[in-house]
Protein backbone atom coordinates (compact mmCIF):
# COMPACT_ATOMS: atom_id res chain seq x y z
CA UNK A 1 0.00 0.00 0.00
CA UNK A 2 3.27 2.71 1.05
CA UNK A 3 4.60 1.62 -2.09
CA UNK A 4 1.46 2.86 -4.66
CA UNK A 5 1.03 5.94 -2.23
CA UNK A 6 4.82 6.68 -3.14
CA UNK A 7 4.25 6.04 -6.71
CA UNK A 8 1.19 8.05 -6.99
CA UNK A 9 2.63 10.57 -5.16
CA UNK A 10 5.53 11.11 -7.98
CA UNK A 11 3.49 10.65 -10.48
CA UNK A 12 1.41 13.34 -9.36
CA UNK A 13 4.28 15.41 -8.60
CA UNK A 14 5.81 14.75 -12.79
CA UNK A 15 2.64 15.51 -13.69
CA UNK A 16 2.68 19.08 -12.21
CA UNK A 17 5.69 19.31 -13.49
CA UNK A 18 4.95 18.90 -17.30
CA UNK A 19 1.23 21.25 -16.59
CA UNK A 20 1.93 24.07 -14.32
CA UNK A 21 1.13 27.11 -15.90
CA UNK A 22 3.62 29.54 -17.07
CA UNK A 23 3.14 33.07 -16.39
CA UNK A 24 4.42 35.60 -18.42
CA UNK A 25 4.39 38.41 -15.45
CA UNK A 26 6.72 36.07 -13.59
CA UNK A 27 9.51 35.08 -16.01
CA UNK A 28 9.04 37.37 -18.91
CA UNK A 29 11.47 40.12 -17.03
CA UNK A 30 14.94 41.97 -17.27
CA UNK A 31 17.34 39.90 -14.44
CA UNK A 32 18.04 42.23 -11.39
CA UNK A 33 22.08 41.17 -11.71
CA UNK A 34 24.46 43.78 -12.14
CA UNK A 35 27.80 44.24 -14.19
CA UNK A 36 29.14 42.77 -18.01
CA UNK A 37 30.18 39.47 -18.47
CA UNK A 38 28.58 36.10 -16.95
CA UNK A 39 26.87 35.96 -13.39
CA UNK A 40 26.02 32.47 -11.67
CA UNK A 41 23.97 31.13 -9.06
CA UNK A 42 22.68 27.82 -8.29
CA UNK A 43 19.73 27.82 -10.83
CA UNK A 44 20.68 30.60 -12.87
CA UNK A 45 23.14 31.79 -15.34
CA UNK A 46 23.35 35.28 -16.77
CA UNK A 47 25.30 36.49 -19.91
CA UNK A 48 25.90 40.54 -20.43
CA UNK A 49 27.41 42.14 -23.36
CA UNK A 50 27.75 45.81 -24.47
CA UNK A 51 26.57 46.61 -27.79
CA UNK A 52 27.65 49.13 -30.27
CA UNK A 53 24.02 49.11 -32.15
CA UNK A 54 20.68 48.61 -31.37
CA UNK A 55 21.29 44.92 -30.99
CA UNK A 56 18.19 44.25 -32.70
CA UNK A 57 19.93 42.12 -35.78
CA UNK A 58 21.79 39.94 -33.13
CA UNK A 59 18.51 39.51 -31.60
CA UNK A 60 16.73 38.13 -34.51
CA UNK A 61 19.36 35.45 -35.03
CA UNK A 62 19.62 34.30 -31.21
CA UNK A 63 15.79 34.04 -31.71
CA UNK A 64 16.53 31.75 -34.80
CA UNK A 65 19.08 29.21 -33.19
CA UNK A 66 16.56 29.03 -29.56
CA UNK A 67 13.60 28.18 -31.68
CA UNK A 68 15.13 25.26 -33.52
CA UNK A 69 16.58 24.00 -29.64
CA UNK A 70 14.50 20.63 -28.68
CA UNK A 71 12.12 21.13 -26.43
CA UNK A 72 12.06 24.76 -26.14
CA UNK A 73 9.10 27.04 -27.36
CA UNK A 74 8.25 30.83 -26.81
CA UNK A 75 6.59 31.85 -23.69
CA UNK A 76 6.25 35.79 -24.50
CA UNK A 77 8.04 38.85 -26.18
CA UNK A 78 9.01 39.30 -29.57
CA UNK A 79 12.45 40.62 -31.47
CA UNK A 80 10.06 43.78 -32.10
CA UNK A 81 9.22 43.94 -29.04
CA UNK A 82 13.58 43.81 -28.01
CA UNK A 83 12.80 41.28 -25.88
CA UNK A 84 12.01 37.34 -25.73
CA UNK A 85 11.18 34.43 -23.01
CA UNK A 86 11.63 30.75 -23.53
CA UNK A 87 11.22 28.07 -21.99
CA UNK A 88 13.22 24.93 -22.22
CA UNK A 89 11.95 21.25 -20.91
CA UNK A 90 14.49 18.31 -19.89
CA UNK A 91 13.71 15.48 -21.93
CA UNK A 92 13.18 12.98 -19.65
CA UNK A 93 10.99 14.80 -16.52
CA UNK A 94 9.69 18.10 -18.32
CA UNK A 95 11.24 20.46 -15.76
CA UNK A 96 11.00 23.88 -17.18
CA UNK A 97 14.34 26.08 -17.38
CA UNK A 98 13.28 29.85 -18.34
CA UNK A 99 15.40 32.03 -20.60
CA UNK A 100 14.86 35.28 -21.55
CA UNK A 101 17.03 37.48 -23.78
CA UNK A 102 16.78 40.74 -24.20
CA UNK A 103 18.28 44.46 -25.65
CA UNK A 104 18.12 46.56 -23.00
CA UNK A 105 19.58 50.65 -22.21
CA UNK A 106 21.72 51.70 -19.94
CA UNK A 107 22.45 48.94 -16.91
CA UNK A 108 22.82 52.20 -14.60
CA UNK A 109 21.91 55.62 -14.20
CA UNK A 110 25.55 56.69 -14.81
CA UNK A 111 25.82 54.96 -18.75
CA UNK A 112 22.96 54.96 -21.65
CA UNK A 113 25.20 52.20 -22.99
CA UNK A 114 23.10 49.47 -24.61
CA UNK A 115 23.59 46.02 -23.58
CA UNK A 116 22.35 42.37 -24.90
CA UNK A 117 21.69 40.12 -21.81
CA UNK A 118 20.35 36.49 -21.79
CA UNK A 119 19.22 35.61 -18.06
CA UNK A 120 18.55 31.40 -18.14
CA UNK A 121 16.53 30.13 -14.34
CA UNK A 122 15.43 26.86 -13.50
CA UNK A 123 11.38 26.73 -11.91
CA UNK A 124 12.46 23.85 -10.16
CA UNK A 125 14.75 22.12 -7.77
CA UNK A 126 17.77 23.89 -6.13
CA UNK A 127 20.41 23.48 -8.66
CA UNK A 128 19.81 23.88 -12.78
CA UNK A 129 23.35 21.55 -12.67
CA UNK A 130 24.81 23.90 -14.81
CA UNK A 131 22.55 23.77 -17.58
CA UNK A 132 21.52 27.12 -18.23
CA UNK A 133 25.00 28.25 -18.33
CA UNK A 134 25.58 25.37 -20.90
CA UNK A 135 22.63 25.85 -22.89
CA UNK A 136 23.51 29.84 -23.41
CA UNK A 137 26.53 29.56 -24.34
CA UNK A 138 26.25 26.54 -27.06
CA UNK A 139 23.33 29.32 -28.28
CA UNK A 140 25.93 32.47 -27.71
CA UNK A 141 28.76 29.96 -29.54
CA UNK A 142 26.25 29.69 -32.46
CA UNK A 143 26.08 33.36 -33.18
CA UNK A 144 29.63 33.73 -33.41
Amino acid sequence: MIVWVLVAAIVAGMVYIRLAPSDPDRWHKQANASGMGETRSDRSFIWREALEGDGIAKLRELDGIVMKTPRTTRLAGSVDDGQITYISRSQFFGFPDYTTIGVYDGLNEDTDQRYFEISGRARFGRSDLGVNAKRIKGWLAAVE
